[in-house]
């Protein structure tokens, strides 16, 4: 084992952990305040509940189990966990694995954690409108049937992975780093779906549904990028140069976004906005991530740029097509993970376009992005509209006027009839 590199993947395990609060920061801001407890809770149901799900089959789905046609493994080989974690004189650790650089255990804590932060994107475009219960119902049933098939199919070998029967097909590595099929369009399709079967909140597109808390945005998205280093250079899976391009890369592409971004937003609009900044750091790194590793530094810049701009415009497709996504999943993360996943295809050193390669890294580029994208809309639509016809998503139209946080949580985030008391009291 080599210590240098289980001291790193431990890291950035830790660090993709910090990047599910990081999201409900960043969304938590982003909602009326009557909503927040609510949004907060969202991703507390995607921590818990992964959590679970993960040790007692997710890992086994997606990298432990027996392959099945290439899609997902069996639940059963790695159920609990029972193939990499064993005692000795009582006492718990990992497995031994011939020539891995660091226990398999280690791999379960980093893989985890993507699962968490994948499934809580999605609670953004159904802000202020759902029920926990059911929230946490389709957590479970989602990274079962939907993430860690996704992540066996383009990580553990299978139909979307670099050998996997597209690419033999097509005559091209299919590539994604970090996850930008896994994570990002996934999460995103996901969300758009639901949205559609729920329905818009009350007053979408007829009144002005403001942030609440701009600095919490401001604290998420800072703590994106900082959990993001996790994400990346964590993807290189060892303490090595890969990772420290990653680490660059990501850098070099999220300043890249922001700037486009803000320069975008200020042209339109005349201001440069703290939202937009945070929005558009989100941007870059949810583009960079499929690509961290194979865009030079050059390229990494104009991939970031690229989703800055696209991305700023995208989000005000929603309301042109009349969708309620609250907090812009599809805009974000899911134009900027198919910019991201698609550029590789002109940018991927010696493969792309325009970086030495020919068309067949960005038809492969393309194709897996459209089988994630078919994939994801299909599993979720059969969860999303199961729960629907059954418990349902939505609290009533009353809950939802007078705040989801009453409604679901019980309790508000802010007190502000006490404040107002108690200063009137101390005035008299």
């Amino acid at each position: 084992m080599d210590t240098g590199n289980a001291a790193w993947m431990l890291t950035s395990a830790s660090f993709v952990f910090l990047m599910t609060p990081a999201v409900a920061f960043f969304y938590g801001g982003m909602v009326r305040a009557k909503a927040i407890l609510n949004m907060l809770m969202l991703s507390v149901g995607a921590l818990a509940v992964t959590g679970i799900v993960w040790t007692l089959w997710g890992w086994s789905i997606a990298y432990a189990g027996t392959d099945i046609g290439g899609i997902f493994g069996d639940p059963a080989t790695g159920f609990l966990l029972k193939d990499t974690m064993v005692s000795t004189d009582g006492v718990f650790g990992s497995v031994s694995t011939k020539g891995a650089s660091y226990p398999p255990s280690i791999d379960v804590a980093f893989q985890v954690t993507f699962a968490m932060i994948t499934v809580a994107l999605i609670s953004g475009a159904l802000a202020e409108r759902i029920k926990f219960s059911t929230w946490m119902i389709f957590v479970a049933l989602w990274i079962t049937f939907d993430y860690a098939p996704m992540a066996h199919m383009v990580w553990n070998g299978g139909l979307l992975s670099p050998d996997g029967a597209i690419s033999q097909a097509i005559g091209a590595h299919a590539h994604d780093f970090a996850g930008g099929t896994v994570v990002h369009i996934n999460a995103a399709i996901a969300a758009l779906v639901i949205v559609l079967i729920i329905g818009k909140r009350k007053g979408f597109a007829k009144e002005p549904f403001k942030p609440h808390n701009v600095p919490f945005v401001m604290l998420g998205a800072f703590l994106l990028w900082f959990g993001w280093f996790g994400f990346n250079a964590g993807s290189a899976f060892g303490a090595n140069g890969t990772a420290g391009y990653a680490w660059v890369s990501t850098t070099a592409a999220t300043s890249a976004a922001t700037l486009g971004w803000l320069f975008t937003e200020k042209i339109r609009s005349g201001h440069y906005t703290a939202i937009g900044a945070a929005s558009g750091m989100v941007a870059g790194l949810v583009a960079i991530t499929p690509a961290a590793d194979v865009v030079s530094p050059f390229w990494a810049m104009v991939l970031g740029l690229i989703a800055g701009i696209v991305c700023c415009f995208a989000c005000g497709l929603k309301f042109r097509f009349g969708y309620d996504d609250s907090l812009d999943v599809v805009g974000v993360h899911g134009v900027g993970g198919v910019t991201g996943t698609v550029l590789i295809g002109f940018f991927g050193e010696g493969t792309g376009l325009f970086a030495g390669g020919d068309f067949k890294q960005l038809l492969v580029q393309i194709v897996i992005a459209c089988v994630a994208i078919i994939f994801s809309g299909v599993v979720t639509a059969v969860i999303a509209f199961a729960l629907e016809k059954t418990i349902g998503w939505r609290v009533t139209e009353a809950q939802e006027v007078s705040g989801v946080d009453l409604a679901d949580q019980g309790e508000r985030a802010y007190d502000f009839a006490g404040t107002a008391s108690s200063i009137l009291k101390e005035v008299k």
